[in-house]
């Protein structure tokens, strides 16, 4: 045992995949510390594959890689730009609502600091805004659609902790829209002090409209079906990326149907490495389960901390250190199976944790020293990487007043939710 465990030491260090470093934890947990056949944690893969949410996670990679490969990035910013960009601040408003949108579909804030960023950051500094701003806004805009359905890492969550997707889908919108509020002050601020406002145009607004008419239903079909009820996460899924498919090969005309098999093996490796980590982090769930380690770090936790708000702030410290350290998937299959038992123990709402828990994580990213986000702005725009931190400076201040709004508000999260609920516009469904 001790050669595995040195052998997975070494591997770690070399930078192996993290499913092979989780699950040769939970070989020897299963063969040395509980004496069962190793072989029965591949029964997880069966559990995962038959999970009704699981169908919804390829569906959705799928979705996002055709919007990310077509031209619609530049048609939505040029949308939103015509009707939003006359106000004070009104492209740093495009920005803000660009990268949102375009994250809640990929899932990834990098990609979207990549693809929105290369069109957005050069528009702002020659629509007058400084260098430093533009920077900062381009950077922490890849975390602002975590929160919005149908983003990745709301689905994920909702299968590792097994809770409602949907309801995350919808507790998720109002602590989104809080996020978006909170630096559009700033920045229209900002923008009315430093660069006049333009002319709305309504030929622009039309001609733009023309350009997005197909594809700017979706995000509403998606809402408005979930929230009606008309249709479950999954089946949401499977409707945005037969839609998408449609409108970007056959209406478009963006992407060639050849290249679409490419697109299928390039989102369907990101699918199958997300299965293939989730089989073995849910292995090693059931072995902490048997162990009883979340109940034995609550009674641990307990004796210094009596308090729920204490534990939500030492959570959220905890979380931020998590989401500069590793991704926002890997993060979900590690942490999640741990804090969701001792959570509910303080008392704490399992879909009000997943906001606070993928709040906290994309808030990581953009975490000195070593937030990824801060890394790939500064690849992307070749700036060095001390000028991106401080540019975000003032941005993570206030994405931390949202963090704490959220962590200490909970209707912040739960208030639709329970309006919904109450006017039973969405089935129950647990996963």
């Amino acid at each position: 045992m001790i050669y595995i465990i040195l052998g997975l030491l070494i591997l770690a260090v070399c930078g192996e995949p993290l499913f092979i470093i989780i699950g040769g934890i939970a070989l020897i947990a299963f063969k040395y510390i509980i004496s069962i056949d190793p072989a029965t944690m591949f029964s997880d893969f069966f559990r995962i594959t038959t999970a009704p949410a699981m169908v919804a996670i390829p569906l959705f990679i799928f979705a996002g890689y055709l919007l990310a490969e077509s031209k619609a990035p530049k048609r939505l910013i040029n949308f939103t730009n015509a009707l939003l960009g006359w106000m004070p601040g009104g492209l740093p408003l495009v920005s803000l609502i660009s990268c949102a949108v375009f994250t809640a579909f990929t899932g990834a804030s990098g990609i979207t600091i990549v693809a929105i960023g290369a069109v957005l950051y050069p528009a702002l500094t020659q629509e007058g805004y400084p260098k430093k701003f533009s920077l900062g806004l381009v950077s922490i805009g890849g975390g602002l659609g975590t929160l919005f359905l149908p983003c990745l890492p709301l689905v994920l969550y909702g299968v590792i902790s097994q809770t409602s997707v949907e309801d995350l889908f919808i507790a998720g919108l109002l602590p989104g829209t809080l996020r978006i509020i909170l630096n559009l002050f700033y920045t229209t601020y900002t923008g009315r002090k430093l660069v006049a406002r333009g002319k709305f145009s309504l030929t622009e607004v039309k001609k733009s409209l023309r350009e997005i008419v197909w594809e700017l239903p979706l995000p509403f079909l998606i809402v408005g079906g979930i929230f009606a009820g008309f249709f479950s996460a999954a089946e949401a899924a499977a409707i945005a990326a037969v839609y998408v498919l449609i409108v970007e090969i056959f209406i478009n005309r963006d992407i060639k149907f050849k290249d679409v098999g490419g697109i299928i093996r390039e989102s369907m490796k990101m699918t199958g490495a997300i299965i293939v980590i989730l089989g073995m982090a849910l292995a090693l769930t059931d072995f902490f389960i048997d162990q009883e380690v979340p109940m034995k770090i609550f009674e641990t936790i307990k004796k210094h901390i009596g308090n729920k708000f204490t534990f939500l702030l030492l959570l959220n410290g905890f979380l931020l250190i998590v989401g500069c350290l590793m991704d926002i998937f890997s993060a979900c299959v590690v942490i999640v199976p741990i804090i969701v038992p001792i959570a509910k123990l303080y008392g704490i709402d399992p879909v009000h944790l997943g906001i606070i828990f993928l709040a906290n994580l994309e808030l990581g990213f953009i975490t000195p020293p070593v937030g990824i986000s801060l890394f790939i702005s500064s690849l992307k725009f070749k700036e060095s990487y001390p000028v991106v931190v401080r540019s975000i400076l003032p941005f993570f201040v206030i994405c931390i007043i949202g963090l704490l709004l959220i962590t200490y508000v909970p209707d912040i999260s739960l208030f639709l939710l329970k309006f919904v609920s109450r006017k039973g516009l969405i089935p129950e469904i647990t996963i």
